[in-house]
């Protein structure tokens, strides 16, 4: 007998997303007034990015030995608790500790999440409710950068958050959820054996070059509009908001086009998509509108990638599916640090035409390793 309701489940899931999507664009909208009150800021991006990585790596092995409930308070006290310091120190050293903290809590917070979703549905329903789970990035992403919009002191916005994430903290308290995996499942040689299946490195490459895609999309984009095309720097800004809307759009109507196309058919519709976006804004750059329709595009196209993908993780290692996000995860991240590597290198030598080409290239190689990973994967199964 169940000893959770999967409904109550799926609700702390989606909430616990929305903070890692808070997490991601935590500087975002506050970097330049930080940057005007403490020196150093701008190493602060670094330090959070290291802290994602830690939070990825350790929350796979401890769901699946553990179980899910306490490592979700954890990790959204840690980004409450980075949020707090944020909010009311100026010292650099301590504003390292809070970014470390957001980090660690919201890498927890993304993989913790999609596993938990993967575990408590069936098949014939993880793609679409993981597609669900997925837009409420989108929707923790919109709702900081709103309240940093319409509230130009970053310390309220901040405050807010933080009132609703200690209401969402009591709420999983409050909660039942699934238990730890069978112990005999989670050893570390069991763990570490994980990275023997061709099948999970496949996939994870996969999300290797997503990750690059949207780490190099989210990094670079303003700058190739405003230096590579001319445009108008807040209207290069404002593109970012057009990806993350689509990207939101996409992941709605996931569950439904995975009924009628399967998975496959769906993602290769997605990122064909993407494709066509990425041909407008090298096509149409110059152009505003042009633009913005172009990333609204992209992040449609791209927005099922990642629920597509941990589905068919989440089935196919079901009883160590923690610690295969945790991994697959793991190289996705390492894809978006050298992507951005790469493509801050090749700005720095002035070449912007190059970058709607490398941002093809990464989404015909996924959808050349896709068939690929599926045909291994239905092996392993």
């Amino acid at each position: 007998m169940k000893s959770y309701n999967t409904t109550k489940v799926f609700i702390a899931a989606c909430a616990g997303l929305a903070f890692f999507g808070v997490a991601m664009l935590s500087l975002g909208p506050i970097l330049g007034p930080l940057n005007e009150k403490v020196a150093g800021a701008n190493a602060l991006p670094s330090t959070m990015s290291i802290g994602i990585i830690l939070g990825t790596i350790l929350f796979g092995p401890v769901v699946d030995r553990f179980g899910y409930k306490w490592l979700l308070i954890i990790g959204s006290m840690l980004l409450l608790a980075g949020l707090q310091v944020l909010a009311g120190v100026e010292n650099i050293n301590l504003l390292h500790a809070a970014m470390a903290m957001i980090g660690v809590g919201g890498g927890i917070l993304n993989g913790l999440t999609n596993a938990l979703v993967s575990d408590i549905y069936d098949d014939d329903k993880r793609g679409g409710r993981m597609g669900v789970l997925g837009a409420f990035y989108c929707v923790g992403a919109l709702l900081w950068t709103l309240l940093n919009y319409f509230i130009p002191d970053y310390i309220i916005p901040l405050h807010c958050m933080s009132v609703i994430m200690v209401l969402f903290i009591i709420y999983f308290i409050f909660i039942g959820f699934p238990a730890a995996k069978p112990q005999e499942s989670v050893s570390l040689s069991k763990s570490l054996g994980l990275l023997k299946y061709p099948a999970l490195l496949l996939f994870a490459f996969i999300l290797f070059f997503q990750s690059g895609f949207e780490g190099a999309s989210g990094s670079f984009t303003t700058k190739y509009l405003v230096d590579g095309a001319g445009m108008n720097s807040q209207a290069a800004i404002l593109s970012l908001t057009w990806f993350t809307v689509g990207m939101f759009c996409g992941r709605i109507p996931l569950g439904a086009m995975i009924k009628h196309l399967k998975s496959f058919g769906t993602l290769f519709m997605y990122l064909s998509i993407a494709i066509l976006g990425v041909a407008l804004m090298y096509i149409g750059k110059a152009d505003t509108t042009m633009a913005h329709i172009a990333m609204a595009l992209i992040g449609f196209g791209v927005g099922a990638t990642y629920p597509v993908v941990l589905s068919y993780l989440g089935g196919v290692f079901r009883e160590q599916s923690g610690t295969a996000f945790s991994i697959a995860i793991f190289i996705g991240l390492c894809g978006q640090f050298t992507f951005n590597k790469y493509v801050g290198v090749m700005f720095d030598g002035g070449s912007y035409a190059l970058f709607p080409i490398i941002l093809a290239a990464a989404v015909i190689v996924i959808m050349i390793l896709l068939p690929i990973a599926t045909k291994v994967s239905s092996k392993k199964q």
